[in-house]
């Protein structure tokens, strides 16, 4: 059964709003209140509403009739709003959703926009709240469009527009970053490094009530451990050697403001009991002194490290792991969103043109198409300093070609296929012999000896020669034939392994899900052998 709780506050407009006037809702919730609540609201605003008491009924209805806006309850009898909503967009309905609930949670606004819903209402809300979300969607449509900007760009286009990227997992995180920046609560960024975690820290802070005082970053790893803590707590005059005067800590100087922590992993054990205590009691104690003072301070903390493992190890404090990953954000690595690699390129390039004043060259197709094929260990930063020391090196003005690309991912247009196909000749049948050429690129002079050739002996009948025939979708082992003097077997199974995935890649135009497919493996592992190669 639905919750009891109604939307709270009397309507204040008695006429029709020009903006959703004719503009077809459907709402759908299974107590009777809540429904007709609704209906009659919206209906005085000018919309025509049907109501729907389940999801059968709601998904029947958007059957019969497309409808600009469907406000979908999440929990229900029949179907809970999740189910309903998977449903509706699988078959190409409810275009713009709005999820109400009384369970207004993260994670369940994280779903529901993953499943497609346009935004999320947590219940009681004000009615002139609920104006204003079904004006924000439906402002820019006209009457039966279902096409709009996603609202998480919209967010990151007028909050946050440095955090560059347009990939599903990126948008999850404006979606978070969003809903909790208005609190104060503790929140976890966790991802590889430069990934921008400080940027999400930023927006965070710059989206927040505390905008207007400091934001003030601390490099855990970069201090060390014999001053972190006179650094984060401050000290008093002759507390220590060389204390000659007294002096703030990094806790003072963001009072009232944001602290952001990074690389949190790195600080030592007892620091971190310290630490806790400043995020149980908001107060903490100079060096030298015995005094505590109050701190009103939000803390943000990252790392690129797996905390939760190193509570297992005793490395990291178990109370404060728990403290922090009150929200964690997780950042993907580059290579994971390698599709907002051209769109971040380009940022680059026009932050440079503002930073030098002088006109900055493009990036031609080729090189963008190269640089999507290249695994980006380094993630953002290192996209950005390649750009950087692509444009700073570039003779000329004009465009950036494959030329103006670093020798390790100019590499990769020239890698050729790990196997080549020669041929031999033994005395009886006709063979194959496939050899693993040595790595293309720098480290090919240090490359070990090409192994062994793994020889197939191809049967044919005499005196003739073998007819051409496409390779076989799958080997059989007596395809394959031991020489007498021995393969290194782990090399040879790796050339034969890479040659299918470049084989597989160059099919698929670099589409790592397509390849991935074509190979009958996960994506994860087809990233992670790629990975490999790169080392």
């Amino acid at each position: 059964m639905a919750n009891t709780l109604i939307p709270v506050g009397a309507p204040r407009r008695n006429v029709p709003d020009p903006l959703l006037e004719g503009r077809s809702v459907l709402i759908v919730d299974d107590h009777d209140a809540h429904r007709n609540l609704l209906t009659n609201y919206l209906g005085v605003l000018g919309c025509r509403c049907q109501g729907a008491s389940g999801g059968n009924e709601a998904l029947e209805r958007m059957a019969a009739t497309p409808f600009d806006l469907v406000l979908l309850d999440l929990r229900m009898d029949d179907l809970d709003g999740m189910e309903v909503l998977k449903r509706a967009r699988a078959r190409g309905m409810a275009a713009n959703c709005i999820m109400m609930s009384a369970e207004g949670t993260i994670s369940h606004a994280v779903d529901a926009i993953r499943l497609g819903a346009t935004d999320f209402l947590v219940k009681p809300f004000e009615l002139e709240q609920l104006t204003g979300l079904v004006r924000r969607v439906l402002g820019s449509l006209a009457p039966g469009d279902g096409t709009r900007q996603d609202p998480r760009l919209a967010w990151r286009d007028t909050h946050a527009p440095d955090l560059i990227g347009e990939h599903p997992r990126l948008l999850d995180v404006f979606l978070v970053i969003e809903r909790i920046a208005n609190t104060d609560c503790t929140v976890l960024v966790l991802g590889e490094s430069g990934t921008g975690k400080e940027l999400v820290a930023r927006a965070i802070h710059n989206t927040s009530g505390r905008k207007g005082k400091p934001f003030v970053p601390v490099n855990c790893g970069a201090i060390p451990e014999t001053l972190i803590e006179s650094e984060l707590f401050g000290h008093a005059k002759g507390a220590f050697s060389g204390a000659t005067s007294a002096r703030e800590g990094r806790f003072a100087v963001a009072d009232g403001g944001t602290l952001f922590l990074d690389e949190i992993g790195e600080m030592s054990l007892a620091v971190q009991v310290k630490f806790l205590r400043v995020l149980q009691e908001q107060e903490y104690v100079p060096v030298g002194e015995t005094r505590p003072r109050k701190c009103d301070v939000r803390i943000i903390a990252a790392t690129n490290k797996n905390l939760e493992q190193m509570t297992r190890e005793g490395t990291f404090r178990e109370d404060l792991f728990y403290r922090l990953n009150l929200i964690p954000i997780h950042l993907p690595a580059l290579r994971e969103r390698i599709e907002d690699v051209p769109r971040l390129a380009q940022h680059f390039l026009g932050m440079l043109g503002t930073r030098t004043s002088q006109p900055t060259p493009t990036l031609s197709p080729p090189a963008l198409e190269l640089m999507t094929r290249y695994e980006w260990p380094g993630n953002v930063r290192e996209l950005q300093n390649t750009v950087e020391r692509m444009t700073l090196l570039h003779q000329g003005g004009g465009m950036l070609d494959l030329g103006d690309l670093p020798p390790k991912i100019q590499s990769l247009s020239g890698r050729s296929t790990p196997f080549s196909v020669v041929p031999a000749a033994p005395p009886s049948s006709p063979v194959v012999e496939i050899r693993a050429p040595p790595p293309a690129g720098p480290a090919a002079s240090a490359a070990p000896p090409t192994p062994t050739p793994v020889v197939a002996e191809v049967p044919t009948a005499a005196n003739t020669s073998p007819p051409p025939r496409d390779p076989a979708p799958v080997l059989a082992p007596e395809d394959f034939v031991l020489p007498n003097e021995g393969i290194d077997l782990r090399k040879a199974v790796q050339a034969f392994e890479m040659s299918l995935i470049d084989q597989a890649l160059a099919r698929t135009g670099g589409n790592k899900n397509q390849a991935s497919m074509l190979l009958g493996m996960n994506r994860t592992t087809l990233v992670e052998k790629l990975r490999k190669r790169q080392r």
